[in-house]
Order: structure tokens, then C-alpha cells, then sequence
């Protein structure tokens, strides 16, 4: 007498499908799932949890924050520049209306402006991009301008900037026509003085004319693992059009061509008319799209970038609020990292005043303090680990001789 198998295979709880005709079962506690329903189940819960997820296809006006709320957020994390706060605060918001705006059955179409935010080293570019993308709702993803080149040279060509959008955006390419692009270092690309080059600038002058399709807006084709690694990618279509550009440079040396359009001098006791209404100690507040063609970038960029807003350099009050008062300052970091050892770390008031002494002398901005702080708290983040200790306190005369003791070490070495 045959025995019946077919009755005692283990068969999948969700298509009913046999151990034979799968390719293998998963078990669990009182049923199974074949690889087939694994796989379309992967793929139902990824699109549920996207469209859960806040983001361009779903936003609503009345959920959006206003730029008031916009730049409380950024003031909780940056100090000052509240001329660039309120640009990019309004820009932000701008942005997302544009991808709101429904056919209203008029003519008026909202046009995108990008921004160009301009500031010496270490007032801020980085960190209010870095910051405003916490806050935001659509993919946001930062470039550094330095690597870019033309097409077919060393280094990475213009179209890997949407790379990147995509990346963040998993691919939803919908998604990714809406997101927000920051270049940074977008100085680093601009042509060599006012004149046309003669030679092939591909690194430069290239790299401009290469920009121009993506902020004005245009369908490019985009290799989804970047250009010249896999040439054989089919390569995917997005639309640059709803996409925001916001770029940021120092243009180190612009205050000279502020200065010769202002007819003043940077130096010098040679006096003008109006020498008495122009700031020169800040001149970047005077910036206008004339100083930046003058510096290198080319007229058809500049007229792409409408929005230009620009940082102050940071005096005495702004760099000793800078090492305190954000959620993230510096200070805060270092005592996060040692409560992590369970040591209490505290500083004396002295030593806060004597770090800004320090990064006032070496004129590098916001990112002096921290290099300072890293000096100073060197050996003690060495050894203090490795103690049993529940405190430490860094007084004045121990940051004088950590530091005093780096910069001998320094020129022993030179």
C-alpha cells in the first residue's frame, strides 16, 4: 500500500506552496515562509516605511516650519550670522513651497533661487548646511567642489554631485528632483583672474560651465555608482529642475577686489570721499555679484546663484559663545567624552578666555578653537582613561603649559 507523501510536506504559511517547488523554507514557531514571499514581503515593508517616512511626496503647508522656526533651529546649534540665517531660512522655506505649488490655473510659476553663501574660513558655510539638513524633509546631501573636473579628466565628473542626492534619497529618483544640494569649496573652481582662459582649465573654468545645465535645470542622465568605475551602469534621468543648489566659498582675497570697486584700500592712510561710511574691517558686508566675476567665476554661474549672502568674520564675543553655548560646542563634546570614562570634566572660566586669545592670533575662525581645545586636552585624554579617577579640572596654568610644550615639540621637529 503507497503512502501518500504529499500530505506531510512542509508547505509555505503564505502561498501554500510545497518544500519542492521553492527553493527553501524559512521555519518558524508554527508555520514557514519560502524565499519567494520573504523577498516580496522585504519589498512591501520598505515601500510602507518609505511612504511613512517625511518627505517631498507627502508634505503639507501647515507642516512645514516657517522661517522664524527655521532659524530658531539654527540658532540653537550656530552662533551669529544672522544675515545668512535669515537667507537660507527663506530660501528653505521658499523651496518647499515650490514643490507645493499646485495648478492654480494661472500662469505664475515659482522659480527656484539658489543661494551662494560667501565667508572667511571658519565662520559657519559648512555647519549651517550640516544643521539646516536636521531639520529638513527632503534629501539634502553636501559636495566639495575641489574634486570636480570636466568630463574625461582626473576626478569626478559633475553629474556624480546627483549621485550622491540619489544616494541619500535610496534611489527614489521622484524623491531626489526635490532634494536640496550644497557645494562646498565652490570658490576652489573659479577661473584664474577675470579673463577668459586660453588653455583648457578643466579643473576651473570647465567645471563652471559644467554647473550650469544642473542649477538652471535640466534632464541629466546620472551613473548610479559613479562615473568611471562602472561604465557599463544603465544610467538613470533626473530632472535638476525642483532641485535646490545652495553654494558656499571662502573667496580668500575678495576684500581686495570689495576694496578697488569701492575705490578705498584695504591698507594705507590714503583717504577717499566716502572713506568714512565704508567699514573696512568687514568689508565682505559690501559683496556684490561684480566682486565675484572679478574673482573668477564665470557671468552665466553668477546669474544662476540670484540669492547672495555673506558671514561675518567672528569677533571676541562670537568665538567665546561659540565654545559654550550650542548643543554641540566644543566644550560640551569634551565633557561628553569623558563622562563616557565616568570623569567629570570642568574648566576654569580663564582658560575659555585664553583659547579665544589663541584663535584670534592664529586667524583660523571657529575650527582654531577646536584645534586649540584638541592641543591642550592631548595628554589628558591620554593618561586619564587609563586612571582611576572620577574629576578633572583644567586650570589656566595647565592649558599655558600643554600648549607652550606642543608649539617646542613643533619646532624641535622643524
Amino acid at each position: 500500500m503507497a503512502i501518500d507523501t504529499k500530505k506531510h510536506k512542509n508547505r509555505c504559511s503564505f502561498c501554500g506552496r510545497s518544500e519542492d517547488e521553492v527553493g527553501f523554507l524559512i521555519t518558524g514557531m508554527d508555520g514557514f515562509i519560502c524565499d519567494s514571499c520573504a523577498v516580496q514581503a522585504y519589498e512591501i515593508t520598505q515601500e510602507a516605511l518609505r511612504k511613512s517616512k517625511p518627505g517631498a511626496s507627502n508634505l503639507n503647508l501647515a507642516d512645514l516650519p516657517k522661517p522664524h522656526e527655521i532659524k530658531d533651529f539654527l540658532d540653537q546649534y550656530v552662533i551669529g550670522q544672522d544675515d545668512a540665517k535669515r537667507y537660507l531660512s527663506v530660501s528653505v522655506y521658499n523651496h518647499y513651497k515650490r514643490l507645493l505649488q499646485k495648478n492654480s490655473g494661472d500662469d505664475v510659476e515659482i522659480e527656484k533661487s539658489n543661494i551662494i553663501m560667501v565667508g572667511s574660513t571658519g565662520t559657519g558655510k559648512t555647519l549651517l548646511a550640516r544643521t539646516i539638513a536636521k531639520l529638513l524633509h527632503v534629501p539634502f546631501t553636501i559636495v566639495d567642489a575641489t574634486v570636480l573636473t570636466e568630463a574625461g579628466y582626473v576626478g569626478e565628473d559633475i553629474e556624480s554631485i546627483l549621485t550622491r542626492l540619489l544616494q541619500v534619497a535610496d534611489y527614489n529618483v521622484p524623491e531626489a528632483e526635490r532634494g536640496i544640494v550644497f557645494i562646498d569649496e565652490i570658490d576652489k573652481i573659479a577661473r584664474k583672474g577675470d579673463n577668459p582662459s586660453i588653455t583648457r582649465d578643466v579643473s576651473g573654468e570647465g567645471v563652471q560651465q559644467g554647473l550650469l545645465k544642473l542649477l538652471e535645470g535640466s534632464v541629466v542622465n546620472v551613473p548610479p555608482q559613479g562615473g568611471r568605475k562602472h561604465p557599463e551602469q544603465k544610467m538613470i534621468p533626473v530632472d535638476t529642475k525642483n532641485i535646490l543648489f545652495i553654494c558656499g566659498g571662502a573667496f580668500d582675497g575678495i576684500e581686495k577686489k570689495i576694496a578697488q570697486r569701492l575705490n578705498t584700500h584695504v591698507v594705507g592712510y590714503n583717504a577717499v570721499r566716502n572713506s568714512t561710511t565704508i567699514d573696512r574691517g568687514n568689508l565682505m558686508q559690501y559683496i556684490a555679484p561684480q566682486d565675484l566675476k572679478a574673482f573668477g567665476l564665470i557671468p552665466e554661474i553668477i546669474g544662476r546663484l540670484p540669492v547672495l549672502t555673506y558671514l561675518q568674520p567672528l569677533d571676541r564675543h562670537a568665538l567665546r559663545a561659540i565654545l559654550t553655548e550650542p548643543k554641540n560646542s566644543i566644550i560640551r563634546q569634551y565633557v561628553k567624552l569623558f563622562e563616557m570614562d565616568n570623569v567629570k570634566l570642568t574648566f576654569e572660566d580663564a582658560v575659555y578666555e585664553y583659547v579665544v586669545d589663541k584663535a584670534i592670533e592664529y586667524k583660523l575662525g571657529a575650527r582654531g578653537l577646536r584645534s586649540i581645545v584638541e592641543t591642550i586636552m592631548m595628554d589628558a585624554m591620554f593618561e586619564i582613561p587609563s586612571e582611576q579617577r572620577d574629576s578633572f579640572v583644567v586650570t589656566l596654568e595647565y592649558a599655558k603649559q600643554q600648549l607652550e610644550k606642543a608649539n617646542l615639540a613643533r619646532l624641535q621637529n622643524a
